[in-house]
């Protein structure tokens, strides 16, 4: 018994031993990477998405265009679309690439305002298309953070450009939506709310939708009823008739829109001689009587005598018989005009623009250029001005 008491205390004190050295073995090993996961090299770091730092629109690197054209009494404040195919929520790295795509989109459009007078043009950390794909919350944070740079650069073109000038909000589907939240935010009942509806010539709020009830939200969104009514809405976004829903224009929503043909806001329909000219590409010579268009059930403008086949949507977001990134090229001439007729409409009815004060910031003569960075021409396939 004494033996065998003995045995056990030994073999205790055995394993006891063998456990310390092992300690230290282990503890004297230097750390080992699996071989299936090597330590990363300085050379090797993940890519870091860089720090989401708002632009300083004081930075005349911070404006697509900066006072770009004529002088005629009149601005134009042009926000871009969706140029951002790439980044996962918003254009965080606004690189000179991602620059020239801005420049190139505002480029097709600019042909519609440039007769009107200095247009303006923020860069932003615009919404990507992928943002567009997320849940409603995600989504709603990406536009938080496009807004948030949009009103910033509105709030300095204000405070050191505008100096009483009548005025042009301008956009295309994210820039559209954006002109809509520059009207929730600046032109409510408020002293200079006041002042800036009275200078509000027109919005042309493209390729997005107006609704009765952010009407009734915001009384100072008011959608057009004709060619030549101020400071109202210009909305539609063109579809082929078949459709039921699309981002644009959901399910059970109706879009309060306008005809850019006949500027009727019923189901009237104009027809195709009625279009002075479709425009498909920067610079390209206007198509004339290439489509009609009728106001359908939904709101949405039904564009006739084109088919998906010739026009397709091209982003995945949107379905066969979207027509989205075709909304102002099918009726560029028709827009070009109407901008020209509401100018005149504002000039009759106020001092005429070029009597009007002057911005005595200085700035203008100083930044009145454009930034070309690596021009890229938009055409109708290119998926990059959503």
């Amino acid at each position: 018994m004494i033996w065998l008491t003995l045995i056990v205390v030994l073999a205790a004190i055995g394993i006891g031993l063998y456990l310390r050295d092992q300690e230290r073995t282990i503890e004297l090993q230097p750390t080992v990477q699996p071989a299936s996961t090597p330590a990363p090299t300085a050379a090797e770091e993940p890519a870091v998405t860089p720090e989401p730092t708002a632009p300083d629109y004081d930075d005349p690197n911070s404006w697509a265009y900066f006072a770009l054209g004529e002088d005629r009494g009149a601005d134009v404040f042009i926000i871009c679309p969706t140029v951002d195919t790439r980044s996962e929520r918003n254009s965080f790295d606004l690189n000179d690439k991602l620059k020239g795509k801005f420049v190139s989109a505002l480029d097709m459009e600019k042909g519609i305002f440039e007769d009107a007078g200095r247009l303006y043009s923020p860069y932003y950390r615009q919404m990507s298309i992928n943002a567009y794909r997320q849940p409603d919350a995600d989504r709603a944070e990406a536009k938080a953070v496009a807004y948030g740079d949009v009103s910033a650069a509105f709030r300095w073109y204000l405070d050191h450009e505008n100096g009483g000038r009548p005025l042009i909000l301008a956009g295309f589907s994210q820039g559209g939506e954006m002109c809509l939240e520059l009207l929730k935010e600046y032109f409510g009942e408020t002293e200079e709310g006041s002042a800036l509806r009275d200078r509000l010539i027109s919005v042309y709020a493209l390729g997005w939708t107006v609704t009765e009830e952010m009407t009734r939200a915001y009384p100072q969104i008011v959608p057009a009823q004709g060619e030549t009514d101020l400071g109202t809405v210009v909305s539609f976004d063109c579809e082929d008739g078949t459709l039921a829903d699309t981002i644009i224009i959901p399910a059970g929503v109706k879009a309060l829109s306008i005809n850019p043909l006949n500027w009727k806001t019923d189901g009237t329909p104009a027809d195709r001689s009625e279009n002075l000219g479709a425009v498909m590409a920067t610079g390209a010579e206007p198509i004339p009587a290439l489509c009609g268009a009728y106001i359908g059930s939904r709101g949405e403008l039904v564009v006739t005598d084109v088919t998906p086949a010739d026009y397709p949507p091209v982003l995945d977001i949107f379905p066969e018989g979207a027509y989205h990134l075709y909304d102002y090229m099918f009726f560029f001439m028709n827009l070009k005009e109407n901008v020209a007729d509401r100018v005149a409409a504002w000039s009759a009815q106020h001092t005429p623009p070029g009597r009007l004060p002057r911005s005595n910031h200085g700035a203008s003569c100083l930044w009145a250029r454009r930034a070309i960075i690596s021009p890229c021409p938009i055409s109708t396939r290119n998926p990059a001005c959503m």
